[in-house]
Formats: structure tokens, sequence, C-alpha cells
């Protein structure tokens, strides 16, 4: 069943809404062709194609990158030395970190794992961690302290925790229907809905799966480069109209004090220099859909300045290329997802939950300060307020599902 909202937002939004809808995208595309002397150069500076090991698609990444790691024994063993030595510390969770975590052995494949996902295809799943045998702290503990080997700073997810200002490091992935009035969810992720393509506040994104649904559900994530080079080869004004800006809501009003801000969707970085001391080539898309179209309990305000009949063409471009280049993948209890949210677009397809079967993931915004990309300057406040002045002692984890801040409507 798709939950959407109708196209609401300020006067002159066009008609778009939360689910991408096939018919509208090629009415507004074959309109804008027929109609718009549209550019067909790309904007100065922009490449024509981009090449990279992140640049893949569905059908010729299985041959290229195996994706999933799986726990061996002796993984897990030291995995369980490394928690109970953190236990023994009697620190927060706030504190664990490689050094409280110590995994000697396995912290060389996973900093390996962290050059695949910043410098290599973009993402990697680590299969197997023992989230039915252990307390819902424990798993949590053993998690997040595996990920301090892969990114070493956590992110606040939200800024409020019991009333108060908190740093909120943790966040659950579930269908929260059943036990929240639906009018102040605004956020697919606290939903059973498809969650379309879209990327996070993080550099990367750790998802841990604690149980999977009775049915559908199944991850995908799309490289948005290849996204691009289909855009820049195909559609060259879209390029252009994603690198200008948008205005973006910004949730309960943290942008500039009216509610939204101005930026690109899209950032290109060329290289600079050779060798270790030049800068490599970037890319980055950072969007998430429910910022320019409303969902549920947070339609789009109608103090916001609409989007463009180009950007509404733009959104529905990104989606359907990501969703034709995407890989699903075989997501299962116990394994945990690493994406580059600068290259790499995520999504969800719907579920059924039954009985015990309810799907629920965990997760933690992360930054490796060794590998990590530099981010545009139009996005460094953005990733300032995930990343800013969160400190081990003043990290919240909450062990059980809410709706965070920035995704609750009026109710």
């Amino acid at each position: 069943m798709a939950i959407d909202t109708l196209p609401t937002g300020p006067p002159g939004q066009p008609d778009i809404s939360y689910t991408p809808d096939p018919l509208k995208y090629a009415s507004r595309t074959h309109r804008r062709l027929t109609t718009e002397n549209l550019s067909r150069d790309l904007p100065p500076g922009f490449p024509s194609k981009l090449s990279s090991n992140l640049v893949w698609d569905n059908t010729d990444i299985a041959q290229r990158f195996t994706w999933t790691y799986e726990l061996t024994p002796s993984d897990l063993d030291e995995l369980s030395h490394a928690l109970q030595h953190f236990k023994s510390l009697n620190k927060p969770l706030g504190y664990l970190s490689q050094a409280t975590f110590p995994l000697d052995k396995l912290h060389e494949k996973l900093r390996e794992i962290s050059r695949d996902v910043h410098d290599g295809f973009g993402f990697k799943v680590v299969r197997g961690l023992p989230v039915d045998s252990l307390s819902r702290q424990d798993v949590l503990a053993m998690y997040a302290g595996l990920a301090a080997h892969v990114a070493s700073v956590r992110g606040r997810q939200d800024h409020r925790w019991d009333g108060r200002p908190a740093d909120v490091v943790l966040n659950h992935i579930k269908d929260l229907r059943d036990e929240v009035d639906g009018s102040v969810i605004g956020a697919p992720a606290y939903t059973n809905d498809k969650q379309v393509f879209h990327t996070d506040a993080g550099e990367v994104v750790a998802l841990l799966c604690l149980e999977e649904a009775a049915e559908g559900g199944q991850s995908l994530v799309s490289s948005s480069w290849r996204v691009y080079n289909e855009i820049a080869a195909t559609r060259p004004d879209l390029v252009a109209t994603l690198a200008r800006g948008w205005p973006t809501e910004v949730f309960e009003g943290q942008g500039d004090g009216k509610g939204w801000v101005d930026r690109p969707l899209l950032f290109y970085q060329p290289r600079t220099g050779e060798g270790e001391g030049g800068k490599k080539e970037r890319m980055v898309i950072q969007y998430a859909r429910r910022t320019f179209t409303g969902f549920l309990g947070l339609p789009r305000s109608p103090h916001i300045p609409p989007i463009s009949e180009a950007q509404a063409e733009a959104l529905d471009a990104l989606h359907f290329l990501a969703e034709r280049f995407a890989l699903k993948l075989d997501f299962r209890k116990g394994d945990v997802q690493f994406v580059n949210n600068l290259s790499v677009f995520h999504a969800r397809e719907g579920f059924r939950d039954q009985g015990g079967k309810r799907r629920h993931l965990v997760r933690l915004w992360l930054r490796d300060e060794e590998l990590g990309w530099d981010i545009p300057e139009d996005l460094r406040g953005r990733m300032g307020k995930v990343f800013e002045g969160v400190t081990e002692e003043g990290q919240v984890w909450p062990l059980e599902p809410f709706v965070r801040s920035s995704a609750r409507g009026k109710g």
C-alpha cells in the first residue's frame, strides 16, 4: 500500500508528491522537451563522464565486487572479547571507540572495508552479528564498536531527548504506526511504505538489521555516479538544474531562521594535483525527496518558495535512474550495511510485518577522519549539525524506537 500526500506546499508548487509517478514524470519530460529551449551543454567545468569504481550498476557490480564480508568464528570471538573488555570499563556507550573496543586482528579487515566504502565501490555488508544471543544494549555496543573501526566519529541524529537538548546518536528504523499516532509521522522510516532513493545527513550511513520483515522490505543501493553519467549524456540541462540552488525545507526551522535553506543538490570537485598531495575527483549528490514534497504529517510548508518544473523533473530523474541501476541487497538479520552517503543512494521496498517478524533496523551516521571526503562548502553547515560538538559523555542511545524531532508532524 502506497502512503502519500496530495500535492501541497506554496503557490506554484508543481504536481509532484513523495511517491514518484512514472506517468507524471514522462508527461513532464515530454512537455519540457517540446516546449522549452533546453541547453544541450553541461555547465562549465562539469565532466561528460565520471570514471571510477564508484560508477557501477546492477549489470556489472557482481562481476567486479564482493560486497559481503561474513564474520568468521574467530572474528566473533574477538568481538565478544572486545565487548567484555568495554563492559569492564563501566563506561556509557558514548565512550565506545577503537581504543575501548579493541579488535587487534579484525581491525585491518574493517579498515579495508572503510577503504571499500570511501574509495572503492561505496558500500559493504558485514554479515553475522549475533543479535539473538545478546541483550539489546550489548548488541548495540558490539555494533557501534565494530563500526568505530570502519568510521570512528559518530554524529547526532536528533538534537533533543526527553524534552531537553541532547546528542542522540542512534536511530531506529521501524514501522511505528501501531504505536504512534500516524498524524505525527513525517518520514517513511517510521512506516512500512516504500522508501524512495535518497541520501541521509552523515558521511557514512551504517544500518544494523535486528529483525527482518515477514515479507518485502528489501534494501537497495544505487551509484549516484552512474546516475550522473546517464544524466550528463542524455539531459545535460538537468545537471545545471541540480547544481543550482534549491529551496530545501529544513524541518523544525533549523536552517537560517526561516525553515529552509537555498543550496544545490549536486556538487563537483575536480581532481587537483598529483600523487599523495593531490585531491581526488569527487562528485556529491545530497537530497531527500520529502524536503521538497513533504510526507504525511509533515507536508511541505506553504511559506517556502515552490520548486520549479525543471526541479520536479530532476527529482524524478534521480529516482527513476537510481531505480534502473540499483542493486538489491540480501539484507539479513545480523547484517551491518555501510554506505558512502556522498556517492551512493539508498532505498527500501515496502514490506509487511507479522507476528514476531517486524522489520527493525538501527542506524548510525559516521565520519572517518582518515579517509573521509572533503565536504563541499555549501554542505558544511549541514554536516556540522551532525558532527560538531558531539561529546562522549553527552551521547544518548535509545534502546527502543522513537520518532525523531525532524520527522514529527504537528499531531
